[in-house]
């Protein structure tokens, strides 16, 4: 009969926890609507008030004794939902310092000056719509705004607990920004400027 060595067994054990692996998978989702509740706050949006559904159907008698029998045979699944987690005190601080400064930018970006980037951020569209005097001031607010953005999309990530999300929340961001952009605003997609 063979003896195993406790090294082989140590072996055999960092084997197998090697081969265990965690996937955490991004909420995309959740993301959108976390994003859409920053972003109706920061540009003052009101949230469109969901479409009432008409009412169930009423299930048989029978119907609802079967249900209750299988719920208490296989009790259903309780699936947790995603969530993002935008109320953390850093996330609040960036996005009260956006809602700050959105009264300063958005006559920039209504006149076409300001357009939405492609990758979640701002920029100086048209120099010539901004006269002289105000340009260094609108550069600085477009710097601002993408700091802030920059900051917002990192701590959205820390505050949820996977900084490897970051660019998938910057992601989601850039689409969310145009997708909730006014009439009139510029924004940038892979092809280059346009107005919507």
């Amino acid at each position: 009969m063979s003896r195993t060595t406790p090294a082989s067994l140590l072996s055999i054990a960092i084997l197998l926890t090697a081969c265990v692996t965690i996937n955490v998978y991004f909420p995309a989702a959740a993301a959108e609507k976390a994003a859409d509740r920053i972003i109706e706050d920061v540009w003052k949006q009101s949230a469109p008030k969901p479409a009432e559904s008409a009412p169930a159907p009423q299930s048989s008698l029978g119907g609802r004794a079967a249900l209750a029998v299988l719920d208490f045979l296989v009790p259903p699944a309780q699936a947790q939902q995603p969530n993002i987690d935008i109320s953390s005190p850093e996330v609040q601080r960036v996005k009260a310092a956006l809602e700050a400064r959105f009264p300063g930018l958005k006559p920039h970006l209504d006149s076409g000056a300001v357009g939405l980037t492609g990758d979640g951020y701002v920029s100086l569209r048209d120099p010539s719509a901004v006269p002289l005097a105000q340009r260094n001031a609108v550069k600085g607010l477009v710097a601002d705004e993408n700091s802030d953005r920059k900051a917002l999309y990192h701590e959205i990530a820390v505050a949820n607990g996977q900084p490897q999300w970051e660019g998938q929340i910057q992601s989601v961001f850039a689409q969310r920004w145009v997708a909730k952009a006014a009439a009139g605003w510029w924004y940038q997609d892979a092809s280059g400027w346009k107005q919507k």
